[in-house]
């Protein structure tokens, strides 16, 4: 089976690169020429070239490109963050309808962020409620949700009546790579922040990288199942017990907490925002397990533990090796 990966030369798409080369053909599109096992091709993300060629004959395309929302909402980011997301969804689907032999299923990167803030109830594919009119969310927490309606409707709008469409609205996925997100979350644990984060019951809505590839893998192979999908641990859970769970795991004994002020400030910083980590995203993946998928690590217990041993074993932290 040959994939194509748009835009996958960061975390996520490592992820899926790197279990797919096991037994596949897997080629990732990308901006930046890396040595990687698998192969490299040179797209722009905006016009039609000569990497559409691999499109053409490809069984699956996956499209995570987009730039990195890990950064100040200042004008100049904005616009990269929203037209990055649109042109790219809206070229890849020029090159599947333009192909002679186009693949049969296109996944296309979507977010978990578009479901509203809230603690009450999970998020599922049928009675999730979209966010962006919440009362107790601050306005400039709008701009995410408008990124992700968006998306969402450049990729439901390309007229590719010969491949399937699945659209991923997807949670943090975890890994222990360097500069992934839990790279990010047990550094505060390993310094001794890795308290609670703002009031601590927003909730975390996470999928260990085994699940989230072996997820990806299913959708491609169930040709009954299209449109939206939630790529989630069927357990989130508030932040006071992430970090607590995480800290265990690590064997911390002690974790600073972070009032929101302080997040606000550390945000700015570190020329991140603070929505990333302060709001509650409650996100269940309803369609995969009425549809029978099974997880590898549904619980953030044995997630964090085997992640944490993961980690060691790849960068070797002095102060746990003795």
């Amino acid at each position: 089976m040959k994939i194509v990966i748009p835009g996958g030369s960061g975390q996520v798409g490592t992820i899926l690169a790197r279990a797919f080369h096991r037994d596949h053909e897997v080629v990732v599109l990308t901006r930046r020429s890396r040595d990687r096992p698998w192969r490299v091709v040179a797209w722009d993300g905006e016009t039609l070239g000569p990497w559409q060629q691999e499109i053409d004959g490809a069984d699956a395309v996956i499209n995570l490109a987009g730039r990195s929302v890990n950064c100040r909402y200042g004008r100049s980011n904005r616009r990269a963050i929203m037209d990055s997301r649109i042109a790219s969804t809206h070229v890849v689907g020029q090159a599947i309808a333009a192909a002679a032999r186009p693949p049969q299923v296109w996944l296309q990167a979507g977010t978990a962020t578009i479901y509203a803030h809230r603690y009450d109830a999970g998020n599922d594919e049928r009675t999730g409620v979209l966010g962006g009119l919440e009362k107790d969310a601050p306005s400039t927490w709008r701009f995410s949700i408008d990124v992700a309606r968006a998306w969402e409707h450049a990729f439901a709008s390309a007229a590719t009546p010969r491949t399937r469409k699945v659209l991923l609205r997807s949670a943090m996925t975890l890994s222990p790579d360097r500069g992934g997100v839990f790279d990010a979350l047990l550094g505060l644990v390993r310094h001794g922040l890795g308290g609670t984060i703002g009031d601590g019951r927003q909730f975390m809505s996470w999928i260990h990288e085994d699940d989230f590839a072996a997820a990806v893998r299913w959708l491609i192979d169930r040709p009954d199942v299209d449109g939206v999908v939630n790529v989630a641990s069927p357990h989130p859970l508030p932040n006071v017990e992430f970090m607590r769970i995480l800290r265990q795991a690590y064997g911390a004994r002690i974790g600073v907490p972070a009032t929101p002020w302080m997040v606000e400030v550390g945000a700015w910083l570190m020329r991140t925002e603070s929505e990333l980590i302060l709001k509650s995203r409650r996100v269940v993946p309803g369609r995969l397990l009425e549809r029978g998928f099974r997880f590898t690590w549904p619980l953030w217990h044995d997630a964090a533990a085997d992640l944490c041993q993961r980690w060691d074993a790849m960068h070797r932290a002095p102060s746990r090796a003795a």
